[in-house]
Parts: structure tokens; C-alpha cells; sequence
């Protein structure tokens, strides 16, 4: 699957899932360009994509700043000339009960990063996109088919995500643009530490999930990348509007 001289604007793309799509469509030809908030992690998976191909575009922003998100559409473009794929990866979690004084504000913020700044990147990237008859890759996630303890905000903004997804590829179609979204179970990133879990903490997160797991394993970035490598590709011509599900059987064990 060759992107040659396609262009691939990767948010949320500083670690985990989006580094690793961000590097697999730059080892295919494409050209990157990377969004995150943490400069240094930006920087490392800038050099690591530059050691097999050409040097992304590093754009450090945050995407839920309208300015910024402008910046981030503008700034790709600006650099390559146009825009054939965007992936709306950022995302994070929110560890509130409905009842807890604080439901709200962690709503809000979830909501805000992980539904929000995907539906206004994506308006904004719209234009770029039905010139070059594009592709739009949602990263969602199972919990947004099922619920967890606390999880209220990240479940409802995932759900939100899967049929934002549905509802605008049918607004896509007849502009020849097609929008997909692939929803993860557990993959092994750095996210739990980004949450401030120690060292104890994170290896008894891992090992429920992989007791939880009917194919007893954690997927690995590469294996989303590879995914949405698929689905950007002209192999997924005919799929729109689609959910693609890569949980080890999760969802099957809820």
C-alpha cells in the first residue's frame, strides 16, 4: 500500500497510537505532519520517523484551542500543498462518577478533546479533503459500545465519536470522501502514566485487562496503524461509514 505523495495529518500523535500511524503512513511514502502538546514526545517521534524517511511536520498545539486548530489544518497545507488524510486520534480519559462534584468539569474536558476538537478539525479540514476526495480515520474505542465504573464522559464521548463518524460519511459521499473509525480494546501505550500512575499501578491496570482478554494478549500501536493503513487505502474503496473493532475479543467477554 503506497501513499507516495499523499498527505497525512496525525493528531494526538506525541506517543502510543498516533506515533505509530504517524510513522507507518510516513514508511509507506506519505508525508506527515504530527499534532500533540508535549514537545519532547513530539520531538522523539519526529527523530524516529526521520531515521527511515523524511522529517514530519511537527506541530505542537493543543486541539482543543480553536486557534490552534486552525493553525494545525492551515500550517499542513501551508507546508504540503494539501491534505488527503486526516486522523482524529487525541483523546483522553476522565475518572468522574455522575454524582461526583466535579462530574462536570471532567464532561466537559473529555467532551471537549475527544469529540469536539475532531468534529471542528474535521469542518476545517472538509475543504482540503473533498479536493483530493480524502479519507477521515476516527480513533474511537470500545467503550464507546459498552460502560465502565467512572467512565461516564469517556464512554459517552466515544459513542458520540463512532456516530459523528456515520452521520457526516454519509454527508461525504457524494463528494467522494470517505470517513471510518476504528475503536481499539486496551493497546499498550504510555496513557496510564500521562494519567500519573506509577510503576505498581500500571502493571496491575495491564495485567487485568489482560485477564479480562478471551485472546489473553494487549494489542500494540502497530497493530491500529495497520489498520488505518487499510482503511486510508484504495484496498477500503468501497468501505465508509464503517466501525472497525481490534480488542482481542473484549467487547465478546463484556
Amino acid at each position: 500500500m503506497s501513499f507516495s505523495n499523499k498527505v497525512v495529518l496525525v493528531t494526538g500523535a506525541s506517543s502510543g497510537i498516533g506515533a505509530a500511524i504517524a510513522l507507518k503512513f510516513a514508511e509507506e511514502g506519505a508525508n506527515v505532519a504530527i499534532v500533540g502538546r508535549k514537545v519532547d514526545k513530539l520531538k522523539n517521534v519526529s527523530e524516529d520517523i526521520a531515521k527511515v524517511v523524511n522529517k514530519p511536520l511537527v506541530i505542537a498545539a493543543d486541539v482543543t484551542k480553536e486557534d490552534d486548530a486552525r493553525r494545525i489544518v492551515n500550517d499542513t497545507v501551508k507546508q504540503f500543498g494539501k491534505l488527503d488524510v486526516l486522523i482524529n486520534n487525541a483523546g483522553v480519559f476522565g475518572d468522574a462518577a455522575i454524582t461526583d462534584a466535579n462530574a462536570l468539569t471532567v464532561f466537559d474536558q473529555v467532551m471537549n478533546t475527544n469529540i469536539r476538537s475532531a468534529v471542528y478539525l474535521t469542518h476545517l479540514a472538509s475543504k482540503h479533503l473533498i479536493e483530493t476526495k480524502g479519507n477521515i480515520i476516527n480513533i474511537s474505542s470500545v467503550a464507546g459500545q459498552m460502560v465502565r465504573e467512572r467512565r461516564f464522559a469517556y464512554c459517552t464521548s466515544k459513542a458520540a465519536l463512532d456516530h459523528f463518524a456515520r452521520a457526516i460519511a454519509l454527508d461525504f459521499a457524494p463528494k467522494g470522501v470517505r470517513v471510518n473509525t476504528i475503536s481499539p480494546g486496551p493497546v499498550k501505550t504510555d496513557i496510564f502514566e500521562n494519567m500519573g500512575a506509577n510503576k505498581e499501578m500500571e502493571k496491575a491496570i495491564w495485567d487485568q485487562f489482560l485477564e479480562r482478554s478471551p485472546l489473553k494478549r494487549i494489542s500494540d500501536p502497530s497493530e491500529i496503524a495497520n489498520l488505518a493503513l487499510f482503511l486510508a487505502s484504495e484496498k477500503a474503496v468501497g468501505i465508509t461509514g464503517s466501525t472497525y473493532v481490534s480488542d482481542n475479543g473484549m467487547l465478546l467477554a463484556h
